[in-house]
């Protein structure tokens, strides 16, 4: 459904779309099962356990323990605290204990290599086994594509015989496997076929299974395809079971989605609506670095605009409603999610996947639910490349609405295809709306730019419907030729309403293994403003060419036209070293929409023990939680970079409640707001209640006031010992010097003297680089996680994971939590390989660093 609308020229433009959200049709209960994530844990830390709990992540496929597939992911390293983070299930993919794609499995023949796999499978078991009650929560998945790997036609095939024409070498195998699995562990699952698609053939594989009392308890294949065979697969693979008499059995397409998708919040819904309405689980594709949760992480504790949108989605509560699309079931085209829950009284909405206009209509809306007028609240979920930090969604609306025979009608306008969107609606009348959290914004293509001088290259198209493989990029081109040796300049015609500070944001690339990126790290080049006012920027890596993060800064405009310009000179600061390209530049107008503190409703809060929304108790906002002794409300909250923030819990009358930040106590409520130390990225808040009666608001998120006192400390001003060294090497270390290696054992170490004023938690934030990539066997880049043991005042040493910067000379910061004494206490960087699951054996292919990172400096900071 669609009408015509006139844009302000008066000329007829695009139509108006319809996405009916039908809160009278119910379609089920909530599943959650897309936010999957296939090599998206590399270990404990990494993602932060923050970064794994706040998207929800249900399920995750990923390699057998000690498996030389790829660094790091090992199933029953990241076992314990994906289960803290409260995942369900680990997907075990057996056969990633071999090297190789296709599967390199030793033996002359196929019974030898099956015979050497089996042996493996035994022990693989075996060592799950050791794993008491967390067994449950593997799967097992004893082949991986055996149409192309193992009973393919391939050189390291069982016999060079596809199992599509003659599958009796491969049924053998699995019952086999089948029935050794099953013998060790009685009570274990296992999926299969595994697939690369449903095939026909899975109809077969289904009866022998059925004949031999083999059946998987798991069916799984992969969707390298588009959303639209997801729902139609799934129908026909639930056509299949109920023809067979067997079922219904869980399924999850363990692989889905490409490059092109991959991180874009516009794109990433279009699967997430086909998932759920199949209500089943989903893993998405691995094509690049793991331990970044399929490009929604960034660094060890950030998200991205892809985390943003499977964390809003994990946030939906009740029943799935029914959604009409103006185009059903259509790639590229607007599509959503939506669920209906009663007991608080909300509707939420999660759609994208077009740009224009859209009429967002709420039919058959419950009376008795929100009354004759509704409060609904629009958010967006910004696309911010791969490895570009996010906040928090942006509040673009907030409104009353009348509830017309039923029916809720929203108009929107300007919608990004990049982005996607969220209405929360629910009972309204009280007229308390907030502000948009952010005002004026513009995003100028680099492609558009005018280019002066030599190196210039127009570069694309990238990713498109026509071309999944490639990396999605604004306008699908970009700029190159910012360089070493180059003379170019690109210039931006920009426009702003107004005097005032412009937040900037460049997005990016510096490719790490380019050839003229390798020397120096990040790629510098420099910006000016109508001529004026020079700045250098440092560009941000990335694992491929065309990655795309974001590099942040401030200018001063006055109102009117200006020319902002990037170059590769500057007759001040010098040159640009390396190779970038541009993709976009964004102004936001920084007023008082930015600089206000950030908002979060209790009523949006994940809400435990008891706690309720209420509308009953004059909320300035949509509702407030009531919550009873031991009630909790818990908020995920965005933070720049690590440092003080103000937090203040708003509530609502009298009553109590204590407040803990990343599984912290810190203590009471405070009306005037409480000093503490976020840490860069994304933080876990909870209030849990502590009277009777505590009526719960919000949360405010603002800047520090400075009462946190930080205090910096130089690796180099440590002791080193053994093969430790200071060295000045990293030229983008503090100073220009820091300490390298740390590790090989305990007798090569760093230890810096660090001071409390009282005992307590502090953060220890440790600045540091790792470049560390071994040869790949294929397309996945594959750099490692170095560690670092830290000692605290001589007691046992926690393990923490530093997840790769890229370079050795490319510096981020990690924060750790840990409990100092009132006065000196030492801090103590140890490393050493860690040997295989049953520690008689170590990696063979470098896959597991001896050393810590490359340690530049340390600052310490009070928790609150």
């Amino acid at each position: 459904m669609s009408n015509k609308q006139r844009d302000r020229g008066g000329a007829v433009a695009a139509d108006t779309e319809t996405l009916t959200i039908d809160l009278g049709t119910d379609t089920g209960a909530f599943h959650g099962g897309a936010s999957g994530t296939l090599y998206g844990l590399y270990g404990d830390g990494v993602p932060s356990r923050n970064v794994v709990e706040g998207m929800h992540v249900r399920t995750v496929s990923t390699k057998a323990q000690d498996g030389t597939q790829h660094p790091g992911a090992d199933a029953l390293d990241i076992l314990p605290s994906f289960v803290d983070c409260g995942g369900r299930d680990v997907y075990l993919y057996m056969t990633d204990i071999y090297r190789g794609f296709p599967y390199q499995w030793p033996g002359a023949t196929g019974e030898e290599r099956l015979a050497d796999y089996r042996a493996r499978v035994e022990k693989q078991v075996r060592q799950v086994l050791t794993t008491g009650a967390l067994k449950s929560h593997i799967v097992y998945v004893p082949f991986n594509e055996p149409e192309g790997n193992m009973f393919g036609t391939g050189e390291w095939s069982y016999d060079r015989t596809s199992w599509h024409s003659d599958p009796r070498h491969y049924f053998a195998a699995w019952r086999d496997l089948h029935h050794l699995i099953k013998g060790l562990d009685p009570h274990a699952r296992i999926a299969g076929p595994n697939t690369c698609v449903l095939y026909d053939e899975v109809r077969g594989f289904l009866e022998f299974a059925k004949a031999h009392d083999v059946l998987p308890d798991v069916v799984t294949w992969h969707e390298l395809s588009t959303p639209a065979a997801i729902r139609t697969n799934v129908a026909k693979y639930r056509h299949m079971e109920r023809e067979l008499g067997i079922g219904p059995l869980p399924v999850n397409i363990n692989e889905y989605a490409h490059n092109y998708h991959l991180s874009v919040p516009g794109q990433m819904i279009q699967w997430i609506s086909a998932i759920e309405e199949s209500k089943i689980d989903a893993d998405m594709a691995y094509w690049n670095i793991d331990g970044n949760l399929n490009d929604s992480a960034v660094e060890a504790n950030k998200g991205n605009g892809q985390w943003w949108l499977f964390h809003t989605y994990g946030r939906m509560t009740g029943r799935t409603v029914q959604v009409r699309a103006p185009h059903p079931n259509v790639q590229y085209t607007l599509q959503g999610v939506a669920t209906l829950d009663r007991d608080k009284r909300q509707a939420r909405a999660l759609f994208g996947g077009s740009g224009g206009a859209v009429d967002l209509v709420f039919a058959n809306v419950p009376a008795e639910i929100f009354g004759g007028t509704v409060h609904a609240r629009l958010h967006e979920i910004p696309w911010t490349g791969q490895v570009g930090a996010s906040a928090q969604p942006l509040r673009i609306k907030d409104l009353e609405l009348p509830v017309d025979e039923g029916r809720v009608v929203l108009p929107l306008a300007d919608l990004d295809a990049m982005s996607a969107y969220e209405v929360i609606v629910s009972p309204g009348g009280d007229g308390v709306l907030a502000p948009p959290s952010i005002g004026w914004r513009r995003s100028y293509h680099a492609e558009h730019a005018t280019c002066t001088g030599e190196g210039h290259a127009r570069n694309g198209p990238e990713g498109s419907p026509s071309d999944v493989d490639r990396f999605a990029t604004s306008g699908t081109y970009h700029v190159g030729g910012l360089r070493t040796g180059s003379d170019l300049a690109v210039a931006f015609s920009v426009e702003v309403p107004q005097d005032g500070t412009y937040d900037l944001s460049v997005l990016a690339n510096s490719h790490n293994l380019h050839e003229l990126v390798r020397e120096q790290g990040p790629t510098n080049v420099f910006l000016r403003v109508d001529g004026a006012d020079p700045q250098e920027l440092w560009l941000p890596l990335g694992y491929k060419p065309v990655v795309w993060g974001h590099t942040d800064t401030r200018v001063e405009l006055t109102a009117g036209a200006h020319t902002l310009t990037l170059s590769a000179r500057d007759r001040d600061l010098g040159a640009t070293k390396g190779d970038a390209i541009i993709d976009r530049i964004d102004l936001v107008l920084r007023d008082a929409h930015v600089t206000a503190p950030a908002l979060y409703e209790a009523a949006y809060a994940g809400l435990g023990a008891g706690a309720r929304v209420t509308y009953e108790h004059g909320a300035r906002g949509p509702g407030a939680v009531l919550l009873p002794p031991g009630g909790t409300a818990t908020f995920w909250v965005h933070a720049a970079a690590d440092g003080e923030a103000l937090v203040t819990v708003d509530h609502i009358g009298p009553g109590e409640g204590l407040l803990t930040v990343n599984g912290v106590e810190v203590g009471g409520l405070d009306r005037d707001g409480i000093p503490l130390f976020l840490a860069g990225g994304i933080n876990k808040l909870t209030v849990t209640g502590t009277s009777e009666h505590f009526v719960l608001d919000r949360l405010r998120v603002g800047p520090g006031t400075g009462r946190l006192e930080t205090t910096v400390y130089p690796a180099e001003e440590g002791t080193v010992t053994g093969e430790a060294k200071v060295t000045g090497a990293h030229t983008f270390a503090t100073g220009g010097k820091a300490v390298e290696g740390i590790g090989r054992g305990p007798d090569n170490a760093l230890t810096l003297t660090v001071t409390a004023a009282r005992t307590g938690r502090h953060a220890v934030t440790v600045r540091y680089s790792n470049g560390e990539q071994p040869p790949a066997t294929h397309y996945n880049p594959d750099p490692v996680c170095r560690h670092a043991d830290l000692s605290v005042n001589g007691a046992q040493a926690r393990r923490i994971l530093f997840p790769t910067t890229f370079h050795f000379n490319n510096f981020w910061d990690l924060a750790v939590p840990v409990t100092l004494n009132e006065g000196t206490n030492t801090l103590t960087f140890t490393a050493d390989e860690r040997p295989d699951f049953d520690g008689d054996t170590t990696n063979a292919h470098q896959q597991r660093s001896a050393y810590a990172p490359v340690i530049d400096q340390v600052a310490v900071t009070p928790l609150a």
